[in-house]
């Protein structure tokens, strides 16, 4: 005996000419022009006040969320909103990813360290390195916000331009708006008035620079593993806390995802040819899709 599937409800048209309507027909539009806006002010005011930056990127962090949240339901109703989040706990995807997001830059970082003979000997040891990486990578990092950040980005926007455009071109496009977003960053330090202009394009250059490699890596990462935003915020928060080890350099994690970026788009080149898929496919326009990675080959 067959049994029919359950019928899902159909999300009510929104009336032409309101809000829900112009959000729907343009969500990644609406997303950046709530979002942008928002984040600036909180972080501008963060460091204006309170000298810190930090209460401003917590204020960003719920701004990201929440905009996710409200154009979703205006685009695709709760079974959207169902879909957004389930990518949080999308966890099968093969243990080589986890690998790759956890450990891959740390040891790259570690490397690039290695090769231009800067590397220092951490004053509490390798183990104490150790744990305050996972630390900040797994916990303060991924938990308490990057896998939240990625939920928008990713899952709000970036899917978005790759279902349209490609995972090239949607993620170069999607890394503008993500530089953006941190610009008031470069005064985080030192404040408005005492920040030369010469370290702030020297900063938004570096971001810029930065977004457009960080994004594709996440592009192709969010492909292979299903649409998993529990493992793009677990290499997010990894970047973050390989940059931040006291035996290395700040900049040093930067060529670690370059290569990182590079042996990844590899990756799914070969594996293109010998399944036939293409490597530059779009972005998971079913909901169901056999996650790949190197935990499956």
């Amino acid at each position: 005996m067959s049994v029919e599937p359950a019928s899902v409800e159909p999300t009510a048209p929104a009336p032409r000419g309101s809000i829900r309507f112009r959000i729907a027909a343009h969500p990644v539009a609406a997303f950046l022009v709530l979002a942008i806006p928002l984040a600036w002010l909180a972080q501008c005011l963060a460091i204006l006040l309170l000298q810190d930056a930090t209460p401003g990127l917590l204020v960003e962090l719920l701004v990201l969320l929440g905009v996710a949240v409200l154009v979703t339901a205006a685009t695709d109703g709760r079974d959207g909103l169902g879909r957004l989040f389930s990518g949080v706990l999308r966890w099968r995807v093969g243990a080589g990813w986890y690998v790759i997001a956890l450990l891959a830059l740390p040891v790259l970082t570690i490397l690039t360290a290695v090769v231009t003979g800067t590397l220092r000997e951490p004053g509490g040891g390798w183990a104490a390195t150790a744990g305050i990486y996972l630390l900040k990578a797994v916990v303060v990092g991924a938990v308490l916000g990057n896998i939240w950040e990625e939920l928008a980005w990713a899952g709000v926007v970036q899917r978005r331009l790759m279902d349209r455009m490609g995972v090239l071109a949607g993620s170069l496009l999607t890394a503008i708006p993500f530089a953006l977003i941190h610009l008031p960053q470069a005064f985080a330090e030192r404040g408005f008035a005492a920040t030369p202009w010469a370290d702030v394009a020297l900063s938004w250059g570096v971001l810029f620079g930065f977004a457009l490699v960080a994004r594709y890596l996440l592009g192709l990462v969010y492909l292979s593993t299903g649409g998993s935003i529990l493992i793009l915020g677990l290499l997010h928060g990894s970047w973050n806390a390989s940059q931040s080890m006291d035996t290395v350099d700040w900049w040093q994690f930067i060529p670690a995802v370059v290569l990182l970026t590079a042996a990844v788009a590899a990756y799914r080149a070969i594996r293109s040819r010998t399944t036939g898929q293409g490597s530059s496919g779009h972005a998971l326009r079913r909901r169901r899709i056999r996650p790949v990675g190197p935990a499956n080959t």
